[in-house]
């Protein structure tokens, strides 16, 4: 009988530094549950949603108080999950990834990947401890609102279709319209608030072609 050994943290950050992965770009790589987990490259309307909620981050938050991470990976103990969209308290260094307890807001973009996101990574986060999980299921066009993790589940669970205008619980002011985000016809703007950067339009996928790409991280 053979055993496949499971992945430490450590381990996957060693295998990083290494570059290990280069040669898989532009796919994603994450470590969960001791495994890698390959992912394809986003899809121009999951870019497009992604772009969407970085812009209305920024433009909802305090560069001084909170960091906004763009498909960045965060510190879950022996866990390396890649979120398309992190809130977490301002880093005191550009050295280290946040971790479950710096993290206000997760936001997951669901195409293809629904079911992983609204079971296992749900499971995952609330073990975890994170206050709030956005699942937002661009098929269904609806944000699955995910809140007070107790004994390694949520035990709040809210679906919100386009009528519905959500807020995390760290900003309550910082409204997001799902009629404007799932509205695919129009330009994903945000408009200009604190800590936005001074560019108007964040380009937020890792890899594409070869127009310019503002950092974010």
């Amino acid at each position: 009988m053979s055993t496949i050994a499971k992945l430490s943290g450590n381990d996957f950050d060693r295998m990083v530094l290494r570059g290990a992965f280069v040669d898989l770009e532009p796919m994603k790589v994450e470590l969960i549950c001791g495994e890698l987990r390959f992912m394809n490259p986003a899809g121009p309307v999951h870019e497009g949603e992604i772009e969407f909620l970085t812009n209305w981050s920024y433009a909802n938050t305090s560069r001084q108080e909170v960091s906004i991470r763009v498909q960045s990976s965060i510190d879950c103990g022996d866990h390396r999950p890649e979120p398309d969209i992190v809130w977490s308290r301002r880093m005191p260094t550009k050295r280290n990834r946040p971790t479950h307890a710096d993290v206000l807001l997760l936001i997951e973009v669901s195409d293809s990947s629904t079911e992983q996101d609204l079971g296992e990574k749900a499971r995952l986060y609330a073990e975890h401890n994170i206050p709030e999980y956005w699942v937002v299921d661009v098929q269904a066009e609806q944000v699955h609102v995910h809140r007070t993790p107790s004994q390694g589940k949520y035990q709040s669970i809210q679906s919100h279709d386009k009528s519905a205008m959500i807020s995390p619980l760290c900003r309550p002011a910082a409204t997001l319209s799902l009629a404007e985000l799932f509205d695919l016809d129009s330009y994903a703007r945000a408009p200009v608030g604190i800590g936005f950067p001074s560019w108007q339009s964040v380009r937020c996928s890792r890899f594409g072609d070869h127009s310019p790409v503002q950092s974010v991280a």
